[in-house]
């Protein structure tokens, strides 16, 4: 692939890929205990909490990465405390990348997550609870396994989201090559000069070869963990 793409082009898909698994494995924690809150929670603001998860999914990508922009920018109102008392800047960086990437395939994610959650039969957890176990303890042997295709699939989901994404991205960290410049945003450039046809054209292929791999690599571990789980 290396001879076959430019090394601008080459340097879009591994950034690409390097902001969609950061993206991926850091929100994933966080995916699994909101989803868990939206399918076994009942607190006030649960509804609130819902629409927030699901809101970049209702808004145009260009407001939610102004909104990332206004909030985590140098004078934002977090991320001016993130530049002074530690030094991280997140706008314009491929850091930021991953931040808008992750907050647009979050609610896949979580969505994911949450239906396999809501198909776990709850008497199984309260016999667990009746014979002395804590939740934490509930939750990591009874709820966790029968859970782990959903959070395989929100995974991959929230990884093939996050490569696709393109309107946060571009708003909250700009196009900048070899920095900020994700597969899609290098589509784009290329469509916007004259004779950049062939090379958004490879950038294409490229994107459907990974959105497919990672559909089918989705189905693959989900069923191979449903079948180890069966067989347990």
């Amino acid at each position: 692939m290396t001879d076959w793409l430019s090394p601008e082009e080459w340097q879009a898909v591994a950034l690409s890929l390097r902001v969609s698994a950061v993206a991926t494995a850091a929100s994933l924690p966080l995916g699994i205990l909101v989803a868990l809150a939206l399918a076994r929670g009942r607190f006030p603001g649960r509804q609130v909490l819902n629409g927030i998860v699901h809101l970049p999914l209702i808004l145009p990508p260009v407001v939610t990465g102004y909104l990332l922009l206004l909030t985590f920018g140098r004078k934002g109102l977090v991320g001016q405390v993130l530049d002074q008392w530690f030094g991280v800047v997140l706008a314009f960086r491929w850091t930021g990348a991953a931040l808008a990437a992750a907050i647009m395939a979050f609610p896949l994610m979580v969505r994911a997550i949450r239906l396999a959650i809501e198909a776990v039969d709850p008497k199984l957890e309260q016999a667990a609870a009746t014979l002395g176990a804590s939740r934490p303890w509930i939750f990591a042997t009874v709820t966790l396994p029968m859970i782990l295709p959903g959070i395989v699939a929100g995974a991959i989901l929230a990884f093939a989201k996050a490569m696709g994404e393109f309107g946060a991205t571009i708003t909250f960290v700009s196009n900048i090559p070899g920095q900020t410049q994700t597969l899609p945003s290098a589509i784009y450039s290329f469509l916007q000069v004259p004779g950049g046809d062939a090379q958004a054209a490879r950038l294409v292929m490229v994107a459907v070869v990974i959105a497919m791999a990672a559909l089918l690599l989705s189905e693959w571990v989900g069923r191979a963990v449903a079948r180890r789980i069966g067989g347990a």
